[in-house]
């Protein structure tokens, strides 16, 4: 069965390809990786540790979903102000867990991302 996550898809409009990809390397800091030479060559893969995070353009129209990624961060208020900084929308935590501190963002393709301080 399923012993370990090895990546993550999410995809955005093809106009927003560009702002998706900085926004995962600059503002996240993921480190991009070659894909192979099979692969699309559109969209972008990046290595978090042992799992990758694969970006996808997509050309059919969606709606804004709820369905998310979850980053876990050392320093949420470090990591708010770097997205402040790039102007992009803290979403406040809806339902708040106790002993949890989290926030919400949305990359430029409207994907939900959870950004979650380490305990």
């Amino acid at each position: 069965m399923v012993t370990a996550l090895h990546h993550v898809n999410i995809t955005v409009p093809a106009e927003q390809e560009g702002a998706a990809k900085n926004f995962y390397g600059a503002v996240l800091g993921l480190k991009q990786v070659p894909k192979p030479a099979a692969a699309r060559q559109s969209g972008a893969w990046y290595q978090i540790g042992e799992n990758q995070l694969h970006l996808s353009v997509d050309e059919e129209p969606r709606s804004i979903s709820s369905r998310h990624i979850c980053f876990t961060v050392d320093d949420l208020p470090e990591t708010e102000k770097k997205f402040r900084d790039a102007e992009v929308e803290i979403i406040p935590d809806p339902r708040p867990i106790p002993g949890t501190r989290r926030f919400y963002v949305r990359d430029p393709g409207g994907n939900q991302l959870e950004i979650v301080e380490a305990k």
